[in-house]
């Protein structure tokens, strides 16, 4: 045998018995053996590396499930808050035919009128005339009828044609609508000033008015029923020797409108407004 083998036979046998002393020995650090004490030690970083995919592979799971839980839970709350805002707005004109009906006359108090939903397809934001067009369904609609959002008043139904509804913005300079100062208890005409701006006429100058009072339609026009939210003052000023000068912010935000409906109310006959039964003059 040559001297090259007889040194590699050695050491095989060297290492050998280094192995079967370490499969003998006890780990001073734990109850196994010297030889298993050094594996775990090697895949222990292995094992917790492992554990911790496992881990985090559940929590995303969890976190999926939790996200999806919290999506349909905020579309049903989104759901309910537009069905709320539909319900405050029939609530404020009944509140006001309340308050002032409960002074003893007897009548019957009731909302008045229903909300249509209705889809708003094109919005004319660069032309004169501000209005935009509306997708009202099969039942089509009449000139003249009242259009509002979540938080106010739109503006009416200038022409229709089929499921489709022109409607000028209360915005429009040609607009206007009478309406009611809550605190005062004075009406006004108000009237469209230009993009999301509306003004008051013919409000005395001896009524106090406050920058921050609500304005809310008179029902004396017959578009608009009673107490629906038009804005609140923005500014008061001298207008002239008898009236203010009093500029509103819109309840609605027009720059950025979201549902919309149509106010479906019984009107009176025809022959005792002069108005055609399409809402025409």
């Amino acid at each position: 045998m040559s001297p090259r083998r007889t040194r590699l036979l050695f050491l095989a046998l060297v290492v050998g018995q280094l192995f079967l002393l370490a499969a003998r020995a006890r780990d001073p650090e734990g109850g196994t053996s010297l030889l298993e004490g050094l594996y775990l030690r090697a895949t222990a970083p292995l094992g917790r590396m492992v554990a911790a995919g496992g881990e985090a592979l559940s929590g995303a799971r969890q976190a999926r499930r939790s996200r999806a839980a919290l999506e349909a839970e905020n579309r049903e709350l989104r759901a309910e808050v537009t069905e709320l805002r539909r319900l405050r707005l029939r609530l404020s004109g009944l509140a006001l035919e309340t308050e002032e009906l409960a002074r003893g006359s007897g009548l019957a108090v009731g909302p008045g009128f229903d909300l249509r939903p209705a889809r708003l397809v094109y919005f004319d934001r660069e032309s004169l005339l501000r209005s935009l067009v509306l997708d009202v369904g099969t039942r089509g609609a009449r000139r003249d009828q009242a259009v509002v959002a979540e938080n106010g008043v739109i503006g009416r139904v200038v022409e229709t044609a089929g499921r489709w509804a022109k409607v000028q913005l209360l915005t429009d300079r040609a607009a206007a609508a009478g309406v009611l100062l809550e605190g005062a208890r004075r009406q006004g005409i108000l009237r469209g000033a230009g993009p999301g701006r509306l003004e008051v006429d013919f409000v005395p100058r001896q009524v106090e008015v406050a920058v921050g009072d609500r304005l809310v339609t008179a029902g004396i026009d017959g578009v608009y029923p009673r107490g629906l939210p038009v804005g609140v003052v923005a500014s008061v000023e001298p207008g002239s020797e008898m009236f203010h000068h009093i500029t509103v912010a819109p309840a609605a935000d027009f720059a950025n409108l979201g549902p919309v409906f149509l106010i479906e109310r019984e009107l009176p006959p025809p022959a005792l407004t002069g108005r055609r039964e399409d809402g025409g003059p």
